[in-house]
């Protein structure tokens, strides 16, 4: 069995697809209409994320409890960019054990982000 992607329900297309291109660095590779809903699709390989707006003002929320981690290659670098784009570092920096350090952001849609670096030994 091979992971398709993760879903998440969008208050804001444009913004959501802002910040996934802008900030995770994954690009929109399909979009398109399906009946009153928007959908799109980001990544390419193992890593990809659905993004559906319902074509309603009446967004319910995302309250699953679920996050993304991603793999950045310089934490730092990612933490500066983060803070530049005014977003709020919501947990860490941490550092569990030597071999990695991550920290935590929410998206415009209140899911929360993880980036993640592997540290070289």
């Amino acid at each position: 069995m091979k992971f398709l992607w993760c879903t998440i329900n969008v208050k804001d297309m444009e913004e959501s697809i802002r910040f996934y291109e802008e900030v995770v660095g994954i690009k929109v590779t399909n979009r398109f209409s399906a009946g009153p809903a928007e959908i799109a699709f980001l990544g390419e390989g193992e890593t990809k994320v659905e993004l559906i707006h319902d074509g309603s003002d009446k967004w319910k929320g995302n309250k699953t409890g679920i996050s993304l981690g991603f793999e950045a290659e310089s934490l730092d670098g990612m933490m500066e960019l983060v803070k530049e784009k005014g977003i709020e570092i919501t947990g860490g920096p941490f550092q569990p054990g030597p071999d990695f350090r991550f920290f935590f952001i929410k998206d415009p849609n209140g899911v929360t982000i993880q980036f993640g670096e592997y540290i070289a030994k």
